[in-house]
């Protein structure tokens, strides 16, 4: 089983992120990777006291299994000002860092927060795949991130749609303070 909130090992890593960005071209040539529109612009407010708004939403088509929501956070290295709009129109680039990993179900981009830190916002089907899949992405992250600013958190049996429409809901997955920790919307 993979920790909590770890990177994989770099060569395992890595060719999980190759077999990804297989599957994702595929995926995109296809059509199967969506855009919508419905939660960009909306401001999401976390137990650490801080705000981000989603500036970009991914989907496909999938009806998860077994759903959990996986919450990512990261801080990039050399990216301030107005480089973070340049930083948002980019990372359309890395979709296909993860569309195709096994389980991906959506994601929501959340901006840069009060505090400087980026966050993903995930439903996935299967905790282990998203623990294996946030794993992998640690590798890709810490090139291009500050060290130790990357963390990401698992939450079993929950729904990202119903975790929006209620914060509480993961109201028993951990302390009152977790910077995952979805507290209300604007």
């Amino acid at each position: 089983m993979i920790p909590e909130s770890g990177p994989a090992p770099r060569p395992k890593a890595w060719l999980a992120v190759a077999r990804c960005v297989g599957t994702s071209c595929i995926m995109l040539a296809r059509g199967q990777v969506h855009q919508p529109k419905d939660n960009v612009g909306r401001v999401l407010r976390f137990a650490d006291g801080s705000t981000s708004r989603v500036y970009r939403e991914t989907a496909v088509r999938r009806q998860p299994a077994e759903p959990c929501v996986l919450v990512v956070a990261f801080t990039l290295r050399l990216v301030r000002g107005r480089a973070h709009r340049l930083f948002e129109a980019e990372s359309i680039l890395n979709t296909p860092l993860f569309v195709g990993f096994p389980g991906f179900v959506n994601k929501l981009w959340c901006a840069h927060d009060t505090f400087g830190a980026y966050r993903g916002l995930y439903e996935w089907d299967g905790a282990e795949r998203a623990r294996k899949y946030a794993s992998a992405l640690w590798r890709v992250l810490e090139l291009v991130s500050v060290p130790g600013s990357i963390s990401y958190k698992v939450l079993p049996g929950l729904r990202r749609d119903e975790v929006l429409a209620d914060p509480a809901r993961i109201a028993a997955a951990g302390t009152d303070h977790a910077w995952w920790r979805l507290r209300t919307q604007e």
